[in-house]
């Protein structure tokens, strides 16, 4: 059942217990996405198709705030892996953003078009419940606005709706990454005009269709791909974008690659077959793994830290929830700071040969320590 779908329903009426959560940190602690993690919970209702887990990094500076994703890994592992790597880049990126919040991120193991349906939903939104003072969450892969608002319906620990909030922050993450992409051409080549630069866009969803219009309305030109077939055939006809197979796009000629699907698709095997001077985009964890940065500054390549770049929907959302409630203005003057704190980071980089996410993730640790 669609999401959709599901917002229309009334929730599914229960006659047995809620779902069944346990904590599993010290399982946890045994993967190597595991980094001295809070609490990790599994939730699982056998009869309403629920395996989630939340993970909860940090809460230092604050609450943790960190979205949803419905995704149907490979196994519980993968699962469990994603949702602790995913919590603690939430960490590293509202500290490096100077938001009073900590890192946490939930995945649900299902098939976002296929298993996502109200009685689903209801048992996750349990779930929440049972962590509203530790735990916000928001849109992510696989969870749209429509699901947000039917979660907000019956947990208050749920931001990014339309229900009390502010909407989709899709648009916000993609303002961040063009005004982050535009940084990165500006130290790499001396000016941050973005006309005739060709970007190579992975993944055209509602970060990476917004990108896209941003860059395309500055005059790039665009090289795209999604597992999608309609939005490559959108981009190109509404957009003149150039459209590749998903196995292509990593390796196209472009001054910019912008990731904006899933994440650790920069590697070891294709770092060596880059083509691209940049790699700046919206999807968290884009390395697989932390010295793959170290590989791409020996190429020569350009990284712009996934958690700095792609801040801006987290700076909306948190919005939400600061003191004095959402101010749109407030939202995009943080937004607009992120080119400056890349270009520190660019210029820390340069000055002492150390890596970009090197640099990244001192600043953010420095904050989170200033915090204690």
């Amino acid at each position: 059942m669609s999401a959709s779908s599901a917002k229309a329903r009334k929730p599914v009426a229960r006659t047995g217990s809620s779902p069944i959560v346990k904590d599993i940190t010290d399982v946890a602690s045994q993967y190597s996405g595991f980094d001295n993690h809070e609490k990790v919970l599994l939730g699982r209702d056998d009869d309403r198709g629920l395996t989630a887990i939340i993970a909860i990094h940090d809460t230092t500076l604050g609450r943790a705030l960190g979205g949803t994703r419905i995704w149907m890994h490979d196994n519980f592992d993968a699962a469990l892996t994603d949702a602790l790597r995913l919590s603690r880049g939430m960490t590293l990126k509202a500290a490096i953003a100077g938001l009073a919040l900590g890192g946490g991120k939930a995945v649900i193991r299902a098939d976002a078009k296929r298993d996502k349906t109200p009685a689903l939903l209801d048992a996750y939104a349990e779930m929440l419940s049972m962590v509203t003072d530790s735990y916000v969450t928001a849109e992510d892969v696989g969870m749209t606005l429509d699901d947000a608002d039917y979660l907000r319906a019956r947990t208050p620990n749920v931001a990014g709706t339309r229900i009390g909030g502010s909407g989709n922050p899709s648009a916000f993450t993609a303002e961040g990454v063009f005004l982050g992409i535009r940084a990165a051409l500006n130290h790499k080549h001396g000016s941050d005009s973005l006309k005739d630069r060709r970007i190579a866009i992975q993944g055209l969803g509602s970060v990476g269709r917004a990108l896209a219009d941003r860059l395309a309305g500055e005059g790039a030109k665009l090289t795209v791909a999604d597992i999608d077939r309609q939005r490559c055939a959108d981009a190109a006809t509404g957009l003149g974008a150039e459209v590749v197979s998903a196995n292509r796009i990593l390796t196209a000629e472009a001054d910019v690659l912008a990731p904006c699907a899933l994440g650790g698709v920069i590697n070891e095997a294709n770092i060596a077959g880059l083509h691209a001077g940049i790699v700046a985009g919206s999807a968290n964890n884009q390395l697989l793994r932390h010295e793959d940065a170290a590989a791409l500054k020996a190429r020569g390549i350009l990284y712009a830290p996934d958690y700095v770049i792609n801040a801006g929907g987290l700076i909306n959302v948190a919005a939400e929830i600061e003191p004095g409630g959402y101010d749109r203005a407030r939202v995009l003057a943080k937004i607009g700071k992120i080119p400056a704190t890349l270009e520190k980071i660019f210029a820390e980089a340069d000055r002492t040969g150390r890596a970009t996410n090197d640099i990244a993730l001192a600043m953010a640790k420095a904050k989170i320590s200033a915090g204690r």
